[in-house]
């Protein structure tokens, strides 16, 4: 059997001193880690339990329930992929069905209660990196974006693919991140406004319709250039790779997460143009916001929690020893964030507080030296050396 063990291949010092310190980080508790045996790519709230619950994406091939408030049950798990798993979300009729973008090329599904498995929905020609679910109409659809730049809207009924969305005019690369943007809807229920980010530094806005789409260009109002047409909306340098809308603001702004160090409020009364921006250095792979807290994680593996107002960073979280790919705010029966959740490519969930007293607590903690002991916390999981390296390749891909 060959062995997937990176002590087996060759290491450059670099790499080893990397290996040698997450191997001495790993042990941590902070954040009440529960701990699976694959990496977690994304994650989203189990709209059952939307205050306790994710269901998240593993490279093993399934998307598992992990109940915080049962960390040891984490034996729920919906199976079908032989290859990674990317994304999730939970759509359809009456939200039950879950979807899962995979490495190969499709977007598999599930029922959420019982957990069988659903229709598969085939036309990526490469790895599904994001998937979101909308109405029209009274028609529930599946809107998917791949790494072969493209995005496809479904007929969740019928899987039939009503249309194929991309850029005529500027080259959009592989799609990152994709939101469904409720409050640029003109009001008409027979279309939906769609947000789509990607490996390029552009941020695309589309129409969806039953039978048709359209990209929507604005005439800039810029002095430098009347008259000139706005395809995209462009306040990054490279990748975009996390689209969020502000459901706790009076505006509902955009907030991105780009591999330029940065996140950014894109303000919608001034055309998503950059209002704040939070330098949180190395690639920032998510950011959530709350009334009070705009919290963002990366590569650098620490989750950081900057005032809102003041725009000042208030504290940074470690315990992560790998790069973290989603932040998701758990949030109350009243709407409001209770606590925020971490994932990580170390195959960690981490749960954090939102209230100041409970990020005070968890700086005093972190302050203490870290236990010699350590417990191994990584699992073998599926995949062989080739498959380890192209996944750490497709998660760092700038492109």
């Amino acid at each position: 059997m060959q062995s997937a063990d990176p002590r087996h291949f060759f290491e450059t010092d670099a790499e080893q001193e990397k290996r040698q310190r997450r191997g001495a980080k790993a042990g941590n508790k902070h954040g009440n880690p529960i701990v699976l045996k694959s990496k977690i790519l994304a994650a989203v709230p189990d709209p059952r339990w939307p205050s306790s619950a994710l269901l998240v994406a593993e490279s093993a091939g399934a998307v598992r329930l992990v109940k915080l408030n049962d960390p040891e049950d984490t034996k729920t798990s919906y199976r079908g992929p032989t290859a990674p798993v990317c994304c999730v979300a939970v759509g359809g009729p009456k939200s039950g069905i879950i979807f899962a973008g995979s490495w190969d090329s499709n977007v598999w599904s599930w029922d959420l209660a019982t957990r069988a498995p659903g229709r598969k929905y085939v036309g990526h020609t490469d790895f599904v990196k994001a998937v979101v679910c909308a109405m029209v109409g009274s028609k529930d659809l599946l809107i998917s974006g791949g790494a072969d730049k493209k995005i496809m809207v479904w007929d969740i009924a019928t899987g039939a693919r009503l249309h194929t969305l991309q850029d005529g005019e500027v080259n959009m690369l592989s799609i990152q991140d994709l939101a469904v943007d409720h409050a640029s809807s003109t009001g008409e229920e027979d279309e939906v406004s769609l947000l789509s980010a990607s490996s390029d530094p552009h941020i695309r806005r589309w129409k969806v319709r039953l039978d048709g789409w359209e990209q929507v260009v604005v005439e800039t109002a810029s002095p430098d250039a009347p008259g000139t047409d706005r395809r995209t909306i462009l306040e990054h340098e490279t990748t975009v790779y996390k689209l969020a809308l502000d459901h706790d603001g009076d505006e509902v702004d955009l907030w991105t997460a780009s591999g330029d160090g940065t996140a950014k409020c894109l303000s919608r009364q001034r055309n998503f143009a950059c209002e704040d921006a939070f330098h949180h250095g190395d690639h920032v792979r998510a950011v959530a916001v709350t009334d009070q807290w705009v919290i963002t994680a990366g590569r650098d593996e620490d989750v950081k929690f900057w005032d809102r107002t003041s725009g000042k960073l208030y504290c940074s979280l470690v315990g992560h020893y790998d790069e973290v790919t989603e932040l998701v705010v758990l949030r109350g029966p009243g709407g409001s964030g209770e606590r925020v959740c971490s994932v990580s490519i170390d195959g960690t969930v981490r749960t954090w507080p939102l209230e100041k007293a409970g990020l005070d607590a968890a700086v005093k903690v972190q302050e203490k030296p870290v236990e010699e002991e350590k417990k191994e916390v990584c699992g073998e999981g599926l995949l062989s050396a080739e498959e380890e390296a192209e996944l750490a390749a497709l998660i760092e891909d700038d492109e």
